[in-house]
């Protein structure tokens, strides 16, 4: 059984970026510069904790306002899900559909109705699988290959 918590305290937010740095920079080579931004100072943070209350998981939701990059036909403010990171001894456990989840009913808490996000190419079937739905060319994102996808709430 998997807890998966909003951050409440600077600590808590600080779980969420080591595990973000060991996924992203640890693993997949993303400057540390790119993966800690600015966008994190107003973001809600999430961490999802192993029964032995150890982080194995981490999402952050940026609100972002209408006509954002990510959803620009948009009229009214979307919920960016982003920096979904799940460490690989719980990886294939439902645990990103988890935290996946906990973004949505945050952001649908807050009134937000739809869901950006730039997915990793490689990760594009996940998210499908969750009802999103990619749209744009493929871009670069520090080094890697990312398109934008939805997903109304």
């Amino acid at each position: 059984m998997t807890d998966i918590r909003l951050a409440g305290t600077p600590a808590e937010v600080l779980l969420a970026y080591a595990v973000r740095i060991e996924v992203f920079v640890d693993e997949q080579g993303v400057p540390r510069d790119l993966e800690i931004d600015e966008l994190d100072d107003s973001a809600d943070h999430f961490v999802a904790y192993d029964d032995a209350g150890v982080p194995v998981g981490a999402a952050r939701l940026v609100v972002e306002p209408a006509g954002f990059e990510g959803a620009p036909s948009s009229t009214a403010p979307v919920g960016h899900l982003g920096r979904l990171a799940v460490l690989e001894p719980a990886r294939g456990t439902g645990l990103g559909v988890q935290l996946v989840q906990a973004i949505e009913r945050r952001a649908a808490s807050q009134g937000l109705d739809l869901i950006a996000l730039s997915a990793q190419t490689q990760a594009l079937g996940f998210y499908q699988r969750l009802g999103y739905v990619a749209h744009g060319p493929e871009f670069d994102d520090a080094g890697l290959p990312h398109r934008w996808m939805t997903r109304p709430l």
